[in-house]
């Protein structure tokens, strides 16, 4: 008790050796910060209750605030800035005092409530961790990205993320779809038979189930739940009162304000990781030294493929740093990039027009009895083939350019997606001329249509007086109109369906038997082919995620026309992250410059943001300019699709209600409205520029800071010389040169 204890000391001495009735010897061990690394023994004796009861209520407060603040320091340890020998033993010692004195609170009278709450946080804290721990078991895929990721780096995995964020969209769309629209319909609508929307035509009954004609989604698959011809345009349904085409019409609407939403809300949350990303342009040599490395690879080849592109970025920095200063034959390249650039325009111009030619010719065939496969799907085909080889031969035309391997991916990436744009708007504008001419049948068969019912139900046989009524018509007898939605969503499924092969075939014979290939025939072939031509393919990170961004603008547009068609993409994108994970796995090799992926994806989630508004615009269009199909869909009988709303307010709201959705749809609400949601989705793109403006500041006050430090280190360096050297210098000199440094500093 007569020891002295040093007051910066966090606890009192004197509580622990009262405490323990023992001697507690204590070695404080002052840090430059006064944080003192404590070092406690303790006997073993036991102490008695009555021991512990003798502490009066400030010693016992204090004790309390000490295992606090040991607690604390526990959680907190690996942020000091200590070496990793003294964060050992502080930490060891910290956990000895809390296990220690942390239980003898809670023994004594009046102490079990404390020793009670200490018991639930640590129970708290351990359930806080196995959930996190579940969460994370519970990631689809997660391990499955992992090992890619350990064998290519985060670059390749960066792509199977996308891939796995676009399945759990799709599956939410799937469950609005499925959930508020094909199963009411299966549980409370009409049967099948039942109506002639619901039923296949007369003459198509013989070859309906022929696996030629479904693999074509004619026949029985075209009068299904998965295209909106079969859905009843019935104001409610079923016991419920189900009002199916106001939910197919919101929730046609909800699909893109709910994928606006997301990723938008996606792209926000990825602006602050963007904005931790370094400058390459400051201290670029120390930056690669420091910071090249991926240190997610596990794999050696990758490693090694990684050194080997590290030494090539160092030599590349330094040749730039060389060649900066040289001149070079700026017209010859301006001339080859003018030449590369015309050379592609003609390409997409091509590749648009004979689109636009097979759509045109598809129309043709449509009319023709016996077409073949090919006939039948030529327009598919195309837009495959076209995906397909167009982009090598884009890689192959900008070599002329000779552009920087950075610029030249961001060409390659505008140009493909020019492409497919391209393709698809050209396909969307191909499929408008067919949608005009069979709105034009419609007025015809639509007539003909009334007048074969109307002298039907109004025929009658007079015979002796008395009237016998025709049998009722059945329905695939009843004429009917072409069903132009059912068309355009039958397009683009049979369009997604023939990308789902196109995809999986490539990879089959451009990847995994090309591997066999090199790896068996390697050992009798005149050269090596694992080195030189074919080798192995390294995984098309660019081209698969546009592939996959256009899929999903695809998927937008056609399942207001057939809404099965979120469920086929559903399977797609299932079946994708096992193929191409399978097939990275077996059949690609690390790419020869490994690079390190952004944490976040905004460049993606912009082409993505992009493909949904202009997927929006033909479907928003066909809602307010086009009239709905006469004899199928929810929307028959109505002048526009949008009408459905119009008559939800008139019979199921009070009319001030029609007032105020009036008042809303106000032009002058409504621009204002938009203004704000475009100022929302460009607030990322701002904080960016912002945060840009401000580093760019910070960095031109620190070059000025440097410079002047420079010129006074140079000031400073000339004054000592003056000096140390010149023997002659006065003891004026002197003061004055100490004046001068004490001012400048």
């Amino acid at each position: 008790m007569g020891e002295t204890c040093p007051t910066d000391i966090h606890y009192t001495c004197r509580v622990l050796i009262h405490f323990q009735k023992n001697y507690v010897i204590i070695e404080g061990l002052q840090s430059p910060k006064n944080i003192y690394q404590c070092h406690v023994f303790y006997s073993d004796s036991s102490s008695t209750s009555s021991d512990e009861e003798s502490l009066n209520e400030e010693e016992m407060a204090k004790l309390m605030e000490n295992v606090e603040e040991k607690k604390k320091l526990i959680s907190t340890i690996r942020n000091k800035p200590w070496r990793m020998k003294k964060k050992l033993l502080v930490l060891r010692d910290a956990q000895k005092f809390v296990e220690k004195f942390e239980g003898a609170l809670g023994k004594g009278k009046g102490k079990k409530f404390y020793a009670y709450k200490v018991m639930m946080l640590k129970k708290w804290i351990k359930f806080k961790r196995d959930f996190e721990n579940f969460k994370t078991a519970c990631i689809p895929w997660e391990m499955k990205i992992k090992e890619v990721e350990s064998h290519f780096g985060s670059s390749v995995a960066s792509y199977f993320i996308f891939l796995r964020w676009m399945y759990g969209v799709n599956l939410v769309l799937f469950g609005l779809i499925f959930g508020l629209v094909v199963i009411p319909e299966i549980l409370m609508g009409l049967p099948y038979g039942s109506l002639p929307r619901k039923t296949v035509p007369r003459n198509e009954e013989k070859t309906a189930m022929d696996f030629s004609v479904l693999w074509d989604f004619e026949g029985y698959a075209k009068y299904s739940v998965l295209f909106y011809g079969y859905y009843n345009d019935q104001r409610t349904i079923g016991w419920l009162k189900f009002r199916l085409p106001l939910s197919y019409f919101m929730v046609g609407v909800g699909v893109f304000g709910y994928s606006l939403m997301v990723v938008i809300r996606t792209m926000a949350s990825n602006a602050n990781e963007n904005t931790n990303d370094g400058d390459d342009g400051n201290f670029n040599f120390s930056f690669k030294m420091f910071t090249s490395w991926d240190y997610l690879i596990g794999n050696p080849e990758t490693a090694d493929n990684k050194f080997a592109s590290i030494t090539t970025s160092f030599k590349e920095s330094i040749v730039d740093e060389e060649e900066s200063n040289k001149d070079e034959n700026i017209h010859l390249t301006r001339f080859l990039r003018v030449l590369a650039n015309v050379m592609i325009t003609c390409c997409l111009c091509g590749s648009g027009y004979l689109i636009y030619f097979v759509v045109k010719r598809s129309q043709t065939f449509s009319k023709m009895q016996n077409v073949g496969w090919y006939e039948r799907n030529e327009v598919e085909i195309v837009m495959s083939l076209l995906g397909m080889f167009c982009p090598p031969l884009f890689e192959t035309i900008a070599n002329l350019e000779d552009y920087h391997p950075r610029v030249a991916l961001k060409w390659q990436l505008g140009r493909i997606f020019a492409l497919f744009l391209g393709n698809l708007y050209t396909f969307l504008l191909a499929l408008m001329d067919d949608v005009n001419e069979k709105l034009a049948q419609e007025d015809v068969i639509k007539n003909i249509t009334y007048w074969t019912l109307y002298n039907h139900y109004n025929s009658s046989t007079f015979l002796n007086d008395t009237d016998t009524t025709p049998p009722p018509l059945h329905p695939a007898d009843v004429p009917r109109g072409p069903c132009w939605e059912t068309n355009v969503g039958v397009e683009f499924v049979r369009l997604t369906v023939s990308d789902i092969l196109v995809t999986y075939v490539t990879i089959l014979v451009g990847d995994f038997l090309r591997a066999c290939f090199v790896r068996f025939m390697n050992y009798c072939w005149c050269w090596d082919l694992e080195a030189g031509f074919p080798s192995y393919a390294e995984f098309d990170i660019s081209g698969n995620v546009l592939g996959l961004v256009f899929n999903q603008g695809m998927i937008w547009m056609g399942s207001f026309y057939a809404p099965g068609l979120i469920g086929i993409n559903v399977l797609r994108l299932l079946t994708s992250m096992y193929f191409q994970c399978w097939a990275v796995m077996s059949s690609n090799v690390p790419h020869e410059r490994v690079f390190k992926a952004s944490k976040s994806n905004n460049f993606y989630m912009g082409l993505l943001l992009l493909i949904l508004f202009l997927s929006l615009l033909p479907v928003a269009y066909t809602i307010m300019s086009l009239p709905p199909s006469f004899d199928c869909g929810p929307f028959s009988g109505k002048n526009r699709m949008f009408d459905v709303i119009q008559e939800t307010m008139q019979n199921d709201f009070p009319p001030f209600v029609g007032k105020i959705i009036s008042s809303i749809a106000n032009p002058g609400l409504i621009i204002p409205a938009i203004l704000l949601m475009v100022k929302v989705m460009l607030s990322p793109f701002w904080l960016k520029e912002s945060h840009s403006y401000i580093k760019l500041t910070l960095q031109i006050k620190r070059y000025s800071m440097r410079s002047a430090n420079t010129s006074l280190n140079a000031t400073t360096e000339h004054c000592l010389k003056e000096v140390f050297l010149n023997p002659l210098l006065n003891f004026k000199n002197m003061n004055i040169f100490v004046h001068y440094i004490t001012v400048a500093l």
